[in-house]
């Protein structure tokens, strides 16, 4: 099959790439800078340009698209709305008829969330599922493996940098992170399986775990002890915002409501549709900390 990957750069989009390759497809990797990966050419596509859209499908011509661009914080020009929603309108304008489409969403999707993150992956949705293509929406909660930006950076800093670690109110915010490696095998099985056409999965991994609970498992895998200090989520709502005048702050106003928010969901459709192995979290962080 020949298929389009838009966002392969990425951390989960190597990780697809790396599959379908596996699987004998051609793969095309499309990204802002067009570089291409092992066994898969690069294709320039910058889903914010119509134009850059049109001519990476057209030169493609896939038998499937895969949309995984996405964006964790707004910078600049790139806001939420413009790379999520607009995006997959453009991407959606061109998709060839027939073609198979899955699209990268996040648990959480939701037109009434306090997170402008979530509400944009709501309203791409609702594009998807209005376009009559042969779709499949994947909504991942966080996900792990080497060169991920939340476990192996941002936990990382948090419990690296301070001689005491902050934890966010009570620390009960509920996850139940998935591996990269689980993502990409949905991804490629789905295209495998038309029974999925049409449907919403959530990718979820096989153990939940509170905020809290991360932050202890982040510390024993780095091999340290401090202690876990609790911030007022009163005292958070000041921080918040005023941290929002630094370059690159810590935590965002949005990230902050997407972490009160938590992100879980049972793991169970996902896996039964998939086969997934299901891998868990305290085995992968010491190669993602590169301990």
């Amino acid at each position: 099959m020949k298929i389009l990957v838009t966002g392969a750069s990425g951390f989960v989009g190597k990780a697809v790439v790396a599959e379908l390759v596996r699987r004998g497809h051609a793969v095309a990797a499309g990204s802002r800078r067009g570089e291409g990966l092992p066994g898969a050419p690069g294709v320039t596509l910058d889903v914010t340009d119509p134009a850059s859209v049109l001519r990476a499908v057209t030169g493609a011509e896939p038998d499937a698209l895969v949309h995984l661009v996405g964006i964790i914080a707004e910078e600049g020009t790139q806001t939420f709305a413009r790379v999520h929603v607009e995006g997959t309108r453009h991407v959606l304008a061109v998709a060839p008829r027939p073609v198979r489409y899955l699209h990268m969403s996040a648990l959480g999707a939701d037109e009434a969330s306090a997170s402008g993150y979530s509400r944009s992956k709501a309203q791409a949705e609702a594009l998807v599922r209005g376009s009559g293509l042969d779709w499949t929406i994947f909504r991942p909660s966080l996900i792990f493996g080497p060169g991920d930006d939340f476990f192996g950076r941002v936990l990382r800093d948090l419990v690296s940098t301070a001689p005491v670690v902050p934890q966010i109110g009570d620390g009960r915010f509920p996850f139940r992170p998935v591996s990269v490696e689980d993502v990409a095998l949905a991804f490629a099985e789905a295209l495998e399986r038309p029974e999925t056409v049409g449907q919403t999965y959530e990718l979820t991994g096989p153990q939940e775990y509170t905020f809290r609970e991360l932050l202890e498992l982040e510390l024993g895998a780095l091999g340290k002890r401090k202690p876990i200090v609790p911030v007022p989520l009163p005292l958070m709502d000041l921080m918040v915002p005023a941290m929002g005048v630094l370059p690159k702050p810590p935590i965002t106003r949005d990230q902050y409501a997407m972490l009160k928010a938590g992100n879980t969901a049972p793991p169970e459709r996902a896996r039964d549709a998939f086969g997934l192995p299901m891998r868990r979290l305290p085995d992968a962080l010491p190669g993602i900390l590169g301990r």
